[in-house]
């Protein structure tokens, strides 16, 4: 399996519509040079706050869809909650608002040479980049399914847009408002057998990305995992989104979410120990006794 990625381009941007879909935000953003190079698992940071804002850092935001085509010059769009000050300021622009735009970052979701089934699981709406890669599998024949949870169902993103081009859409949510109450591994193992799964693409919380991975595990299936570790610069120099990660080699290594990543093999990432520097990682200080 692989995708190529391109080298992002930094462009002035501005917002082209902004909705809400149940909790979250929907934005489209006019970013001229991003759409086209850009291939699903990627995402954009944004400056936020304005010309005189104190909030410095830029906020990294997974891409939903784009629209390479058109009078804007290409279209990039996002899916985000609000959290904090950035992403509230972002959520209270209206139409034509200049945004500086730095994308498509990251290394994308790798897609297979040769059909296959493959099963999408996405929590909240850490499920918006996994629609461009339903399309993206489909164009190469590819049988795709969905498990979509939530903590409720205004939580849920996406349930339609998946019927429309699934074979099956399996919805948990934690207060069971929605479809199986309980988590989506509760789930996944059902779907999974009864798809004949060969590869599974999951974006969400770290501990949904965690469980998928010792269900995957367990079944000797690869899991693509996105993860949503907090970034500030996008492009590798604050290495304020590491985690330890197990090379092929055996050997784990700190690595960059926004550089090395965001997407892992779920089997790679050494869950239990993210927040940490295992001992045993390499470079790793020693600790005299």
């Amino acid at each position: 399996m692989s995708d190529a990625a391109s080298r992002p381009v930094q462009v002035r941007g501005e917002v082209l519509s902004t909705r809400r879909v149940g909790a979250y935000h929907h934005m489209s953003l006019v970013a001229p040079g991003v759409a086209d190079p850009t291939r699903p698992g990627q995402f954009v940071a944004l400056a936020v706050g304005g010309a005189d804002t104190g909030l410095v850092l830029r906020r990294a935001f997974s891409i939903y869809r784009v629209n390479s085509r058109g009078v804007y010059g290409g279209t990039v769009e996002i899916v985000f909650a609000v959290h904090g000050a950035g992403t509230a300021w972002l959520a209270q622009q209206p139409p034509h608002t200049p945004i500086d735009v730095v994308g498509p970052l990251g290394k994308p979701f790798a897609l297979p040479r040769e059909p296959v089934s493959a099963t999408l699981v996405g929590g909240g709406y850490g499920s918006a980049p996994l629609f461009g890669l339903a399309e993206a599998l489909r164009s190469r024949g590819c049988r795709v399914d969905f498990v979509l949870g939530a903590a409720s169902e205004d939580r849920l993103f996406g349930a339609l847009d998946a019927k429309r081009m699934a074979s099956t859409v399996a919805i948990t949510t934690d207060d069971g408002s929605s479809g199986l109450r309980g988590r989506v591994t509760d789930a996944l193992p059902q779907v999974m057998d009864r798809a004949g799964t060969e590869v599974v693409y999951a974006c969400g919380p770290m501990a949904m990305l965690r469980a998928v991975s010792e269900v995957t595990r367990d079944r000797g299936v690869t899991a693509q995992c996105l993860v949503e570790e907090s970034m500030a610069c996008g492009i590798g120099v604050c290495m304020t989104c590491v985690l330890p990660v197990r090379d092929d080699d055996g050997v784990t290594r700190m690595v960059r979410s926004c550089v090395e990543g965001p997407v892992f093999r779920g089997e790679q990432v050494r869950w239990d120990d993210i927040g940490t520097v295992p001992a045993d990682t390499y470079g790793a200080p020693v600790v005299a006794h």
